[in-house]
């Protein structure tokens, strides 16, 4: 998937790729900031601060505009079967994998429940999840930016290390 976005968004500068490829739901920054450091590092000679600040920001440009849209579209929307059955199931994905802690810890919990860096659990997950458990935007929005900087951060690590580790054991 993120092959094919970069191969569509080739005409369009490096740093815009990687803003529009964080920006994604399907990838996100747990996606782009492995493709950046594999495959993109050495071609476009960035830094790996570069990478995770593009990446958190390019994550961060749609949060605002879904926590805001998210209920009245949905609510709109859903007057139709098969935008109800697509809600429905987003919500309750959502229900299930950040419920405990949420409904614990509310803003907080959803600080941590983004900050995981694991599949559905970023910031477009995180938005729903602010939506169902009824978390304020001025809440919302600061909990999200936390997690989001919290995932990049290990996830370019994690990157960080893989690649220190592999140039350790490869010579």
């Amino acid at each position: 998937m993120s092959e094919w976005i970069l191969a569509n968004t080739a005409f369009m500068p490096n740093w815009l790729q990687m803003l529009l490829l964080s920006a994604i739901p399907l990838t996100e920054l747990r996606a782009s900031i492995p493709l950046a450091f594999t495959l993109m590092k050495d071609a476009w000679g960035w830094n790996w601060w570069q990478i995770y600040l593009l990446a958190v920001a390019g994550n961060m440009l749609p949060v605002p505009f879904v926590l805001w849209l998210l209920g009245p579209v949905s609510r709109f929307l859903s007057r139709w079967r098969p935008f109800k059955r697509f809600f429905d199931w987003v919500f309750e994905r959502a229900r299930r994998r950040a419920g405990s802690a949420i409904e614990k810890y509310e803003a907080l919990g959803l600080a941590v429940f983004v900050a995981i860096p694991l599949p559905m659990t970023g910031a477009w997950s995180g938005c729903a999840a602010a939506f169902l458990f009824g978390i304020p935007f001025r809440l919302a929005l600061p909990s999200i930016a936390l997690g989001v900087a919290v995932a990049g951060a290990l996830v370019t690590l994690m990157m960080t290390g893989a690649i220190a580790g592999a140039s350790f054991f490869l010579g």
